[in-house]
C-alpha cells in the first residue's frame, strides 16, 4: 500500500510537473505574441510620430522660405526707396530739380514770390512758387521717412500673414 501510495504521489507529481510545463509553453507563446503585438504598435506610433515630424519640419521650412523671400522684397524696397530718395536729394542739391508750390489766386499776402514757368509742368493753371532747397531738402526727408514706415509697416503684415496661413 505504501508502494501504491508513492506510485500515486508520484504520478501526481508527474502530472502536476507535466501540467506546469504545458502551461509554461502555453504562456510564453501568449506572452511572446504579446510582446510581438506591442513591437508591431510601437512601431507604427514612431513612424506616425516620424511622418508628424517630417510634416512639421516641411511646414517649418516653407514658413521660412516665405519670410526669406519676404525679407528679402523689403529690403529690396526699402533700399530702391532710400536710393530714389538720394537721388532727389542730389538733383535739388545741384539744382537740377526745384520743388515748387502752387498758390493760391491772390494768396501771395502782397509778397512777391516768383513764379515758376515749367514747360513740362502737369498744372497748367495758378501761380508756382519755387521752395528754397532747404525747405526742399526737408519736405524729401519728411518723405523718405514716410516711405520707410509704409514699407516696413508693408513688411510687417507680410510677416504676419505668413505666419498665419
Amino acid at each position: 500500500m505504501k508502494l501504491a501510495l508513492a506510485g500515486v504521489v508520484l504520478l501526481v507529481l508527474i502530472a502536476a510537473g507535466g501540467t506546469w510545463q504545458v502551461q509554461d509553453w502555453r504562456y510564453g507563446r501568449q506572452l511572446a505574441e504579446l510582446a510581438r503585438s506591442h513591437t508591431d504598435t510601437l512601431n507604427q506610433l514612431a513612424m506616425v510620430g516620424a511622418a508628424a515630424q517630417k510634416s512639421e519640419q516641411d511646414k517649418r521650412l516653407a514658413l521660412e522660405q516665405r519670410l526669406t523671400a519676404s525679407d528679402q522684397t523689403h529690403h529690396k524696397e526699402l533700399s530702391d526707396a532710400q536710393a530714389n530718395q538720394a537721388r532727389l536729394r542730389d538733383r535739388l542739391a545741384t539744382s537740377d530739380l526745384r520743388l515748387s508750390v502752387i498758390l493760391a489766386q491772390g494768396s501771395a499776402g502782397g509778397c512777391s514770390v516768383p513764379a515758376a514757368t515749367v514747360a513740362g509742368s502737369m498744372v497748367h493753371a495758378g501761380v508756382r512758387a519755387e521752395l528754397d532747397p532747404a525747405h526742399a531738402q526737408r519736405i524729401i526727408g519728411i518723405t523718405d521717412e514716410g516711405d520707410r514706415a509704409v514699407i516696413a509697416l508693408k513688411a510687417c503684415q507680410a510677416y504676419v500673414r505668413d505666419l498665419l496661413e
